[in-house]
């Protein structure tokens, strides 16, 4: 196996932020998205949401169910103050988007970016167990960022943002992940306990996200009924992925 030191714990967690991109790679091959298909598009963001919020609190409940739980609190708190202090602040601009779009897809970027730092523990934790672990899971995360990517993409792209631009946003809110994946294997013990905190924070801010933003915004465009088929499937679909891909 490799030789484990602070710079292949480096590469491999950049290679997982940098599969975060990929994401954004199916809009090179679409034009034009109508009303309807902006819709099903959140849609699919926020039942890919979902899916990536049960396998966070999946796993965190794996180490503590009480701090992932604890996690999940703050996740909703810090969220909330955070949508409070945008309206507050008024007009926001970003990824070339401005009023309510712009503020949605601030929040989502700031969401995402939160749940990378734990994915970033999550590496840095795991090699510091093992070459063979560490390898495993930064492979897994990575492939697992790749929806995440197009999570952010449904969200950007579709509202005038453009593909290249959504990819490296993508790519900026997994940034995190090498920040804290060199810590997090230079200090495993220390790191450790915190993992199910940042995993339970980075659910509840997305669960929020999903159902305060991304629902009623799909609903403005698309019927219950098909929202709903949109959700569960892109639901059933990441869960899938995880379970006989990543596994």
């Amino acid at each position: 196996m490799i030789e484990v030191n602070v710079w292949t714990v480096t590469l491999a967690a950049f290679i997982t932020a940098a599969a975060t991109g990929l994401g954004a790679l199916p809009f090179l091959f679409v034009s034009g998205i109508s009303r309807w298909w902006l819709g099903v598009s959140t849609a699919v963001a926020a039942g890919l949401m979902l899916a990536a919020s049960h396998s966070l609190v999946a796993e965190g409940f794996n180490a503590s169910p009480v701090r992932t739980i604890g996690g999940i609190l703050l996740g909703l708190v810090l969220v909330v103050l955070a949508d409070r202090g945008l309206a507050r602040r008024g007009e926001v601009d970003v990824a070339e988007l401005r009023g309510a779009d712009a503020r949605k897809a601030l929040l989502i970027l700031g969401i995402m970016t939160a749940h990378s730092f734990a994915e970033g523990i999550g590496v840095g934790v795991s090699f510091g167990g093992s070459d063979a672990l560490g390898l495993f899971i930064a492979s897994a995360i990575a492939v697992h960022n790749v929806p995440e990517g197009l999570a952010i993409s449904l969200v950007l792209i579709p509202r005038g943002t453009p593909v290249w631009k959504a990819g490296a946003w993508s790519i900026f809110t997994s940034l995190p992940q090498p920040l804290m994946a060199v810590p997090a294997y230079l200090f495993v013990l220390a790191f450790e306990p915190w993992l199910p905190v940042g995993l339970g924070l980075a659910a509840g801010a997305m669960i929020w996200m999903v159902f305060s933003e991304l629902i009623p915004d799909t609903l403005d465009r698309i019927s219950g009924s098909t929202a709903g088929v949109a959700v569960v499937l892109a639901f059933a679909a990441l869960l899938a992925f995880q379970r006989y891909v990543l596994a």
